[in-house]
Parts: C-alpha cells; structure tokens; sequence
C-alpha cells in the first residue's frame, strides 16, 4: 500500500497559503454582505412596489370612471342622476384609497413639459403661453411613492416649431 505523504511546507509557503485562505475568507464575507443587502433592497422594493401591477389595471378603471362622470347632469332623468351620484362616490372613495396607498396624480396642466413624467400626444401653438408648457391632459398620470406609475398624455405648447415653420415658408 503506497500512501504518498503531504508535501511538508516551509513556514514561508505556509505564511502565503494563511494569507491567500485569509483573503479567500475576506472575499467570500464580502460577497455574503453584498449579497444579503442586495436581498434586503430587493425585498423592501417588493414590499414597497408589490401592488403596482394591480394598481395600474385600477387605473383603467379610474379612467372609465372619470369618463363616465363627464356627462352633462342637465339632460339626465332623477333615477340617472341618482346613478351617476353614486358614481361620483365611488370615485371619490376609489381615490382617497389610492392616495392613501401612496398614490398620486402627476400634476401637469401649466407646468413645464418632462418627459419622465408627460407623454406629449399633440402640440399646439399658443403665443399666450411659454414654449414646452402643458396645455391640455388627455390622460392623467400617477406616481406610486417615488416611481412613475403612467405618464400623463397631454398636450403642449410648441411656439418654436411654428415659429421655424413660418421662417421656413418666408424663406421659400
């Protein structure tokens, strides 16, 4: 039986294989923080985030809602107009819950055009307003706390295209 003996070291090879286990050791501790606060991070923006999805089809309803809402009450029977009062409440109760869920609408009309938050649909040159400034909302967008649920579809103000247009058609 031919049991090959482990090679005996010097203490300097043993000295550099005790610093490379070290460093070994160092990476890997490393790697599990690193690891465990990336799972931290992930699991607080699952917390966090978790009801987007089921938020955003909410929406959709909002936005029938608020359809619906925009009939002219004048020309509607007293058992319709019941109806479309308890529409409004539940619209009203659909946003006080979504805002109280960290649910906000993104401000829009007058305010400077950005696209992280405006979905520009249509422009429009309004000499009575500044260049890039919203006119219009087609469509409401929503901030879920600090992330953007749905842009807003709106409408803006380019003076400068039409100004270059106009330049354009002199020059011709």
């Amino acid at each position: 039986m031919n049991e090959k003996k482990p090679k005996k070291l010097n203490n300097k090879e043993l000295e550099e294989k005790i610093k490379l286990l070290e460093e070994e050791s160092l990476r890997a501790k490393a790697d599990l923080i690193n690891y465990r606060k990336r799972k931290d991070e992930e699991t607080s923006s699952l917390l966090k985030y978790g009801n987007s999805i089921l938020i955003e089809e909410l929406l959709l309803t909002i936005d029938n809602f608020e359809r619906a809402l925009n009939i002219k009450e004048e020309n509607l029977s007293p058992e319709l107009k019941n109806f479309l009062m308890g529409f409004k409440m539940i619209y009203t109760s659909l946003n006080e819950m979504l805002l109280a869920n960290g649910v906000k609408e993104i401000d829009a009309i007058n305010q400077k055009f950005d696209s992280k938050l405006h979905n520009c649909i249509f422009t429009e040159s309004d000499p009575s307003y500044e260049d890039d400034i919203v006119l219009d909302v087609i469509t409401k967008g929503y901030t879920y706390y600090d992330k953007v649920l749905r842009c807003a579809s709106v409408k803006v103000n380019k003076i400068e295209n039409n100004k270059k247009e106009k330049e354009n058609e002199n020059n011709e």
